[in-house]
């Protein structure tokens, strides 16, 4: 093989290993643009998780809920068909993210229903004891130190609000082995069922439950903020 073709061949996997990172990567934070797509995808693809880890917790009409990492605004949805008399927040550290979830939700924004903001769950927006409900769909993986964004979330939970955390992929999980290569090429967490409940024990949350359904590899976390300051 000449030179040229052998750089050629070298090029062509050096292109094709960038464009696929780009690609994975816009799973992790979604672009503007190109991300709409993955976006879509995932309004698709996470909607029965979404409603199978959401029948366990309660979700008043007139409940204050945050969703964080809100993706392409499908879970805001749902929350905001329930909270009829409330309000839900949503933020997303993506650009991409945040204007498909204006873009999902655009009646409910126009009514005063929902607002969808970009910030980082490390630095929520939001005065202290706000929200009765906050979800974490598909996003946890992701945090840049769980145990103090989980904190921060105690933070701006209403005493005896509820955290509840929903993901496809759990260490042990059916579909784990199948998963982890792409998440640990973003760098992302991989909790198990007992390090789930840890983290929610070592961040201050009491009331601690935990599903799985097995089948699918799904895993559901839920806490709660204390009502009173032991």
């Amino acid at each position: 093989m000449s030179t040229v073709k052998i750089e050629l061949t070298i090029l062509r996997y050096v292109v094709a290993l960038a464009a696929g990172f780009y690609l994975i990567n816009q799973v992790k934070k979604p672009s503007r643009w190109t991300g709409r797509f993955f976006l879509a995808l995932m309004n698709i693809s996470h909607s029965s998780l979404t409603d199978w880890g959401l029948q366990h917790v309660e979700v008043k009409p007139d409940f204050t809920i945050l969703d964080v990492g809100c993706g392409g605004g499908r879970t805001i949805q749902k929350l905001a068909t329930v909270a009829t008399h409330g309000k839900v927040h949503g933020i997303d550290y993506s650009n991409g993210s945040v204007a498909a979830s204006r873009a999902k939700n655009l009646p409910a924004i126009e009514a005063g229903r929902v607002a969808v903001q970009k910030a980082s769950v490390s630095q929520l927006p939001f005065s202290e004891n706000k929200f009765d409900l906050v979800t974490a769909v598909e996003t946890q993986y992701y945090w840049p130190d769980p145990v103090k964004d989980m904190q921060e979330i105690l933070r701006v939970l209403k005493p005896g609000g509820t955290l509840v955390i929903i993901a496809e992929s759990y260490k042990k999980g059916a579909t784990n082995a199948l998963q982890r290569p792409v998440m640990k090429l973003l760098k992302s967490s991989n909790f198990g069922v007992d390090e789930h409940r840890e983290l929610f024990l070592a961040t201050g949350y009491t009331d601690i439950q935990i599903w799985e359904e097995r089948r699918r590899g799904w895993i559901c976390v839920s806490g709660k903020k204390p009502t009173t300051v032991s």
